[in-house]
């Protein structure tokens, strides 16, 4: 083999070709060669973030736990209800901003059964704009359901010939006596409830008298002008059977109960005399 092909030997490392190193996965090189560590605050703030929201989201929850008990005490102390009073408290949106502005948007509550004023029902009322610091409400609103009995009790100081109601919807039935020359003649009257300007109207659809159906143009001949007042409409004040801050603003029958919508003044959370019972003209 000729001398001419002969392999070169590798060049002696020197001063004039150094040997490079690479850096390591997790460093960068700096603009000076000098190797730096990856910034890691980006993953600090997100968990830092995760954290503050689990711990909101945790206050929110204990808030929605604890505030219906609160509530609930509160309004059964106010209205010097049985301390076992059954009341679902409800309030809506997110609490923790309502908490700290010190008034919650809207609160729902909810029995099946209170007396208020000796009347019992089930309350169903939402308020808005509750003061978490003292102060009236902005606005309530809800509905009383009451049955047959109630319902009675409510006619009992009415002229009209009520011993008992019987309740089918649209109407409502009182039955009961008048009295003609001397003897008591056995009514039946049916009539569609209703209400105006705060009180109960009450509008004759049919009338009965010792179970024969009459024509309302007869009434009067047969029974007199007690007959004839009986086929007008009967509008009648029951201010004085609920608590002043509570105004009728309507009233229907649902199926055998009569449902009333009540509106509720704001100042009933801070005005005492408003939880007492209401007045009506004197007649």
């Amino acid at each position: 083999m000729s001398d001419d092909n002969r392999t070169l030997p590798y060049p002696e490392p020197d001063a004039e070709h150094p040997t490079l190193v690479l850096p390591d996965a997790g460093t960068e090189v700096g603009a000076l060669g000098a190797p730096r560590r990856r910034q890691r605050w980006p993953w600090v703030v997100l968990i830092v973030v995760v954290v503050l929201a689990g711990l909101v989201v945790a206050a929110e929850f204990v808030a929605r736990a604890i505030l219906p008990g609160i509530v609930r005490s509160l309004v059964v102390d106010q209205l010097d209800l049985p301390a076992d009073q059954q009341l679902d408290v409800e309030a809506d949106g997110i609490l923790l901003p309502q908490l700290i502005g010190g008034r919650l948007d809207s609160l729902h509550l909810s029995t099946d059964a209170v007396t208020l004023e000796g009347i019992t029902g089930a309350v169903d009322v939402t308020a808005t704009g509750v003061p978490l610091r003292g102060g009236d409400l902005t606005s309530a609103s809800g509905t009383i359901r009451i049955d047959e009995d109630q319902f009675t009790s409510l006619l009992a100081t009415t002229d009209l010939p009520v011993d008992t109601v019987a309740l089918d919807a649209p109407n409502a039935t009182v039955s009961g006596s008048i009295t003609v020359l001397g003897l008591a003649v056995p009514i039946s009257l049916t009539l569609t409830p209703g209400a105006i300007e705060g009180d109960l109207e009450l509008t004759p659809v049919s009338l009965s008298v010792g179970g024969i159906e009459i024509d309302a143009s007869q009434v009067g001949s047969n029974l007199g002008s007690i007959g004839a007042d009986l086929t007008q409409p009967q509008r009648i004040c029951i201010a004085d059977q609920l608590p002043a801050g509570l105004t009728l603003t309507g009233l229907e029958i649902d199926g055998s109960v009569a449902v009333i919508d009540i509106d509720v003044d704001g100042a009933i959370v801070t005005d005492e005399s408003l939880l007492e019972k209401g007045s009506c003209p004197t007649r």
